[in-house]
């Protein structure tokens, strides 16, 4: 196929405009990409930064709120009263009251909820009046490391009951007694968390990027939950630490690196806040942040895939005109080769009467196509008709075999005065006679042969009692599958016959089962067997081809002859049947129909 004229003309026209196109895209989108991903770094960059502008600014008003209220002379005139121990109590409330005032009124002003309180070792807190507040984390890192930027965390010691109950983060320095230089406590400058926690949360990098806040020792400042991003976290702090150590000096730095975390790679952006010994911290898996530059490589690989597409259409189009006869006509004989002349002549092209070769093979061609078709259709209908003939003459050989034996049992049951079982035999035997009238279709699904089967023992349970013992086994599976009508009833029959004249009761099990894609069947029965020389004569009878002879068979067996021979006309070399016999010690038999289900 490849080196015909249209596969050659094909490749042509694909060569020269495929190659150069597909070479262009890939220049275009090598040089996009990397303008792309370096736009995408800087605007994440400029966002990060942009954050830690409002951080700093946040800090610096901090900064100045505590050194105003170190310098501020209610402040100094009340640490003055609490050292001179001659004041007057009610001058030290008095000095209190007035310092409680001015610390309420920049929680008052400050629209970013910023409050004030001072501690003393003395006096403890300036709001609770006790040193509780000693035993808090945050004190123990300014005195013990001199941590003067404190992380998220609830205050007892605020000016107002609601303020208690929300999270904040507090700026800590010395206060001290300006007149004698002495340090009496420390001020701490409280702002909720909120204020730089929540623009952090509305900074996002493609769908599922955050950014965090950390401290030196990479814990949250801000409270944020790290559980999904711990690792990667982890991994970018380790990674900043040996920037650091190459620099040799700690110095404001911002950048980007990349960290792989369970075979995924992810982008960290990074900013340092020296005087607070933070770090901004951005992770956003990479595939997110570079979607857009996927996009447009997407778009790039549809129109060449489309430009493709084109190009092989106009190839088509013009090989069409050239080779389309004979490629017709080899297609014409590819079909008639499998047998599907109806499409093969489909097929044929229309040649013009001045193309005089090629329109005398087509001509003759057809015609053997048409010849041939019509031959083989005629023999296959001959056949058909045959085995069709053959299969409703089995059929028939059934029904008068069995309709004498159920009528023989009804017979008895009368004979016997058992005129109370007489109307529900004769019921049976009309449900019977109804499914077995019923020939519209030779395939019935699997419970409605065992109900005629189960039919058909309650009749022969009536006649004999207990000495018939019968198991009925339906696989769930099979109940789904259809079987060849009345192919139980002769052998049930035969089994019943033949295990009541080995003994004195006739013990039988049927079971139908769906397996590997198969139907199985399975009757057997403790009568009195078959030699080995009759369980081989009926299996060789499956590979006969005359199946007619059933019809005039005589003997032992017709029954049984008579279900093998239609499932051999109706499956054919599908049909499997499995006899295992021992005389006097009962028989069985399992056939494999293919599973069907329509």
């Amino acid at each position: 196929m490849f080196y015909s004229l249209r596969s050659r003309l094909m490749v042509a026209f694909s060569i020269l405009l495929i190659f150069p196109f597909v070479s262009l895209v890939y220049i275009l989108t090598s040089e996009s990409a990397k303008l792309i991903k370096n736009s995408l770094e800087v605007s994440t960059s400029e966002t990060i930064e942009q954050y830690a502008s409002h951080v700093t600014t946040l800090m610096k008003q901090l900064e100045d709120i505590g050194n105003q209220v170190l310098g501020s002379s209610t402040t100094q005139t009340w640490l003055a009263d609490l050292r001179n121990s001659e004041a007057q109590e009610r001058e030290e409330l008095l000095s209190k009251r007035r310092v409680r005032d001015f610390l309420s009124s920049y929680a008052v002003n400050n629209s970013n909820g910023i409050s004030i309180s001072l501690f003393t070792a003395v006096k403890g807190g300036l709001w609770t009046q006790d040193r509780t507040y000693e035993q808090q984390p945050w004190f123990q890192d300014y005195r013990e490391q001199d941590v003067k930027w404190t992380g998220s965390h609830l205050d007892e010691d605020q000016p107002d009951e609601s303020m208690k109950s929300r999270s904040v983060n507090g700026y800590l320095l010395p206060l001290v007694e300006l007149q004698t230089f002495t340090s009496v406590g420390i001020i701490k400058v409280n702002y909720p968390t909120s204020v730089l926690r929540d623009p952090l949360e509305r900074i996002h990098f493609g769908e599922t990027g955050r950014v965090f806040l950390l401290d030196v020792d990479g814990r949250s400042v801000l409270g944020q939950q790290l559980t999904g991003e711990a690792a990667i976290l982890q991994e970018g702090e380790s990674k900043l630490a040996k920037v650091r150590q190459t620099k040799g000096k700690r110095e404001r730095e911002s950048g980007v690196f990349a960290v792989r975390n369970q075979g995924k790679p992810y982008l960290v952006f990074y900013r340092e806040l020296p005087d607070q010994n933070w770090t901004i911290m951005g992770v956003v898996p990479e595939r997110e942040l570079y979607a857009k530059l996927n996009r447009i490589k997407e778009t790039m690989l549809l129109v060449s895939g489309i430009l493709l597409v084109i190009v092989l259409v106009v190839a088509f189009g013009l090989s069409k005109s050239v080779t389309n006869p004979l490629t017709r006509m080899a297609r014409s004989m590819k079909l008639v080769k499998r047998g599907e002349f109806d499409e093969a002549i489909k097929q044929m092209p229309n040649i013009q009467r001045g193309h005089s070769e090629i329109g005398y093979v087509t001509g003759a061609f057809g015609q053997m196509t048409h010849q041939l078709k019509y031959l083989i259709e005629t023999e296959y209908e001959t056949n058909l008709r045959r085995k069709n003939a053959e299969y409703k003459a089995l059929l028939l050989q059934i029904n008068p075999h069995f309709y004498n034996n159920t009528l023989e049992i009804i017979s008895g049951l009368a004979a016997m005065k058992r005129n109370d079982l007489v109307m529900d035999a004769t019921e049976a035997l009309g449900q019977m006679m109804r499914y077995s009238l019923d020939l519209s279709s030779d395939q019935v699904w699997v419970p409605e042969e065992l109900d005629y089967i189960r039919d058909y023992l309650f009749i022969l349970k009536l006649r004999y009692d207990d000495r018939l013992q019968v198991r009925i086994e339906e696989a769930p599976g099979a109940r789904e599958l259809k079987m060849p009508k009345f192919i139980l009833q002769p052998l049930v029959e035969n089994a019943v016959k033949y295990s009541l004249e080995n003994g004195e009761k006739a013990i039988v099990e049927l079971g139908a089962e769906a397996r590997d894609g198969w139907l199985y069947l399975t009757i057997s029965d403790n009568g009195i067997g078959m030699n080995r020389e009759l369980a081989a004569d009926l299996q060789r009878g499956l590979s006969g081809a005359d199946t007619t002879a059933i019809l005039h068979t005589e003997g032992n067996s017709i029954g049984l002859r008579n279900v093998l021979a239609r499932c051999r006309v109706q499956y054919g070399d599908a049909f499997e049947v499995q006899i295992a016999s021992t005389p006097d010690s009962g028989t069985t038999i399992t056939m494999r129909l293919p599973a069907s289900r329509s």
